[in-house]
């Protein structure tokens, strides 16, 4: 008995497992295939809009790579107070290009706009570093139903990315939804379906990878996939500090680009707490504030060797909830795989044989599991006689909107555009915001539910979340946590089994 005890005392949480090298090797390569595409997008669309030459271009995407890989490692394994220790992948973040492109082309782009972009990264990357404890102080303000419709959106802003490489890419290209840039979708959706079906076990934890491979296969015969990329990559490349010189620092600059840090770290907050939820280990303040530490730290190293701002990819939080892989250590070997493929780009024009289409299919799935998490999430929220539906319904309509009409706010100010026209960020606010309104400012005995329902109004925001993200368990009765006679809290086991509650129900 006393065997078992220890036996089950040292086990470890599939989080902190390490699986045997090849399975690891695998798994891990199968989350860089999920997000090279997103990776090495930044830097072309950068590079082509500052006019930089073929070499310049494949330096900036060599730097992507090797940054994303080195982030990826601090983000798994951690170091000190740097690294949330859990399975996310790191990557060149889409919601800083806005600016990047307004900052250096200002400067009329090429090596000049490249050098104002690296110096304003490097002064509020380092600024948000320091902000990061600050932050997410904040936590106690992500309940349920704010992280629900947060996950929700994550998911949803991320599906119309799967549909354009579906449909081809570039909505301007003359072959955009060409059927067959589609039919090879839809193949290699079925092709991940139908492993999943009939597949099971490692094949099904595999079938995202398998799909990508046997979908890159079809597609060769409807001449998507170009191998001369291989022919013209270079067999190793060493990224340098400062290559295209010492970083310029414009106020203005730095002002932007701190706001764009202040959207990333809420997104990578968003993706922290989602992978919380998946791999069966919410994180608490800590590991928050960690994980945004690595963030922004990995930003302004980026800066210096030539890199874009980093931040967690929530394609990967899909692939991690659809494989069930839960491995920190399996995205660590991801890493270790994206700092190769910076240092011998010709490794990187292999995975970069994937066609688009193929890369479609695969994301559908995969980012279709994002928003299938948000509403797990959300299905665990009490409705009833009170106002969350309210803070759902806005919520996800204040998301949705830059997603489905992207130029809704081409008129308001940049500032207003840097933060609403990202979905997650929109949606996060109004979620936030809405729930002070109606769970804490607005708190009742007794209200009615504005259009839905009657009955007393919960409070999302209790005691017993604020101890969940400090990583402590508190059980609340009616509002009151329950102490013994010498004044010290009850666990959950020490009350009588009536007065036991289930997890997630919020306090009356």
């Amino acid at each position: 008995m006393a065997a078992r005890s220890s036996a089950a005392a040292t086990e470890k949480h599939p989080l902190d497992q390490v699986l045997p090298f090849g399975q690891m090797f695998i798994y891990g390569l199968q989350h860089v295939l999920s997000m090279y595409a997103g990776v090495v997008a930044v830097p072309l669309i950068v590079g082509t809009a500052f006019r930089l030459s073929g070499p310049e271009i494949t330096y900036l995407v060599s730097a992507g790579l090797f940054i994303s890989g080195l982030a990826t490692l601090l983000q798994t394994i951690g170091v000190w107070k740097f690294g949330a220790r859990q399975p996310i992948v790191q990557g060149t973040s889409f919601a800083a290009v806005s600016t990047i492109l307004a900052v250096g082309l200002a400067e009329g782009g090429g090596v000049a706009g490249l050098r104002a972009v690296f110096g304003a990264l490097l002064v509020a990357g380092l600024l948000a570093l320091l902000i990061a404890p600050v932050f997410t102080r904040l936590l106690r303000f992500f309940p349920e139903v704010v992280t629900g419709v947060v996950i929700t959106v994550i998911g949803i802003s991320l599906l119309p990315v799967a549909m354009r490489w579906a449909a081809g890419g570039v909505p301007t290209a003359p072959t955009f939804g060409a059927p067959r840039n589609i039919a090879v979708a839809a193949i290699t959706m079925a092709i991940i379906v139908l492993i999943y079906r009939f597949l099971p076990g490692f094949f099904g934890r595999v079938a995202i990878l398998l799909g990508l491979v046997l979908g890159t296969v079809v597609a060769i015969p409807f001449g998507l996939t170009n191998f001369a990329r291989i022919a013209d990559a270079q067999i190793f490349q060493l990224t340098l500090p400062f290559h295209f010189g010492l970083p310029i620092f414009e106020v203005g600059a730095i002002i932007s680009m701190f706001i764009v840090m202040l959207v990333i770290m809420t997104e990578t907050t968003a993706d922290i707490l989602a992978i919380g939820q998946i791999v069966d280990k919410p994180a608490d303040r800590q590991t928050v504030t960690n994980g945004l530490r690595a963030d922004m730290f990995s930003t302004a190293f980026a800066s210096v060797f030539n890199g874009f701002s980093v931040s967690a990819f929530a394609q990967n939080v899909g692939l991690v909830a659809i494989t069930g892989i839960k491995s920190r250590f399996v995205v660590a070997v991801g890493g270790g795989i994206l700092v190769v493929l910076g240092l011998f780009p010709i490794l990187g024009a292999f995975v970069a044989l994937v066609p688009l289409p193929v890369l479609g299919g695969a994301g559908l799935a995969l980012f279709g599991m994002v928003a299938a998490s948000g509403i797990r999430t959300l299905s665990r929220v009490d409705f009833a006689g009170n106002d969350n539906m309210v803070i759902v319904a806005f919520s996800l309509a204040m998301g949705i909107i830059p997603i489905a009409v992207p130029t809704f706010y081409d008129k308001f100010p940049e500032w207003f555009q840097v933060i609403f026209d990202s979905g997650i960020t929109a949606a996060a606010i109004t979620a936030v915001l809405l729930n002070i309104v109606f769970n804490i400012l607005g708190r009742k005995t007794e209200a009615e539910g504005p259009i839905f329902a009657e009955g007393p109004a919960p409070a999302a925001i209790s005691e017993e979340d604020e101890e969940r993200i400090e990583g402590h368990e508190l059980v609340v009765d009616h509002g009151q946590a329950r102490r013994a006679e010498d004044g010290s809290p009850l666990s959950e086991i020490d009350l009588p089994p009536e007065q036991h509650r289930h997890p997630g129900t919020p306090k009356s």
